[in-house]
């Protein structure tokens, strides 16, 4: 069984609840997602983070910073993906790295990194300055439109989400 296929296994195993099982399969295939991170192949390094958020693999969440920061658009975007996946259940995750979410949102080069960072807010809690951030690339002619609708909706969720506490 290689890498993509554990990943299944453990999103299986996760999605019918069995606990026990997937906490096996997260001790042998542990080692391999931090080697696989560190591969120079952008598309191993990709599979790696997105195999975080399959194996539900929170204990993880600082190998999930160096796939945000990599200089792959492909692994930047997964990272962001198995983050998205992971702050379902854990909105402090998206807390834990507005920052740097804020930074992607607005200045990555890559338009779909920037839209993937964007809706990760959504699972977060409403901070006024991601808020501001989120109108003001709405706002801005110069970014793409999916990029500047993206930002829209989200800010509006965040918005109702502020109101509803």
């Amino acid at each position: 069984m290689d890498l993509a296929q554990a990943a299944a296994l453990a999103d299986e195993y996760a999605t019918k609840g069995l606990e026990r099982e997937l906490a096996t399969l997260r001790g042998e295939w542990a080692d391999e997602i931090e080697h696989a991170a560190r591969d120079p192949d952008y598309r191993v390094r990709a599979l790696a983070y997105r195999s975080l958020a399959q194996f539900r693999f929170r204990q993880k969440l600082e190998l999930l910073r160096r796939g945000l920061e990599d200089d792959s658009p492909a692994v930047r975007g997964s990272a962001l993906i198995a983050l998205e996946g992971l702050s379902r259940s854990h909105p402090g995750d998206v807390n834990s790295f507005r920052p740097l979410l804020h930074e992607l949102a607005a200045r990555d080069p890559n338009v779909a990194v920037r839209r993937l960072a964007i809706v990760c807010f959504k699972n977060g809690t409403p901070a006024r300055e991601t808020i501001t951030i989120l109108d003001g690339i709405a706002a801005d002619d110069d970014t793409d439109a999916e990029v500047r609708k993206t930002a829209g909706s989200v800010a509006t969720l965040l918005v109702k989400k502020s109101r509803k506490q």
